[in-house]
């Protein structure tokens, strides 16, 4: 996180973040019948999908092109999925089993390009897109033909809702106390070229 010191203004990861991990832990609720699909859908819509947006094209306008791609992708999921769930409510163009694993499939993807940035960012993050990564595996195989993988994506992801939420603190207690309250770590993998 480029400007956690000295800045003019506030950081747009914080929102980012919190939008991230607040939509994830709700949906995960869902996903372990603990609520409704409306909580999701709201949160989806605003949080998770509005808010990170804004984060995201907060970050390009700093140059920060990993959380640009982060906020702004996931923030475009979200959106996406809300609008899945209330096609398929209303029953205006559903989407079967197999056609939103198709869906989860291709953020699969993207996520691991992600991840593999990720490790050369902060431990926090690597710990993070990990879990996502994980996390989006095993929804993809519950879409698939291991619908039971959802109960066990349901808890991968709320720790990596509540990674995020860490990364979140992390900058708001830095700036708050002026000292690194909650520590993100070392990268995974070094870039620095071998001398």
């Amino acid at each position: 996180m480029s400007r956690e010191k000295n800045t003019p203004s506030g950081n747009p990861a914080v929102a980012g973040l919190g939008g991230f991990g607040l939509t994830a832990i709700i949906l995960q609720f869902h996903n372990l019948e603990l609520c409704s699909f409306g909580p999701v859908v709201a949160c989806g819509l605003i949080f998770g999908g509005l808010v990170q947006l804004v984060a995201g094209f907060n970050e390009q306008k700093g140059g920060d092109n990993f959380y640009y791609a982060f906020f702004t992708a996931y923030g475009t999921f979200w959106i996406a999925y809300c609008i899945i769930l209330l096609f398929n409510k209303l029953d205006i163009y559903p989407s079967s089993t197999t056609d939103i694993g198709y869906f989860l499939v291709v953020w699969t993807l993207y996520t691991i390009i992600l991840w593999f940035a990720s490790l050369y960012i902060h431990g926090a993050m690597s710990i993070t897109f990990t879990l996502l990564v994980l996390g989006f595996i095993l929804l993809d195989l519950a879409h698939f033909g291991y619908p039971s993988m959802s109960k066990v994506a349901a808890y991968v992801l709320i720790f990596c809702a509540l990674s995020a939420w860490y990364m979140m603190a992390h900058v708001i207690f830095l700036e708050i106390f002026g000292r690194d309250v909650l520590p993100v770590g070392a990268p995974w993998l070094d870039s620095r070229p071998v001398v």
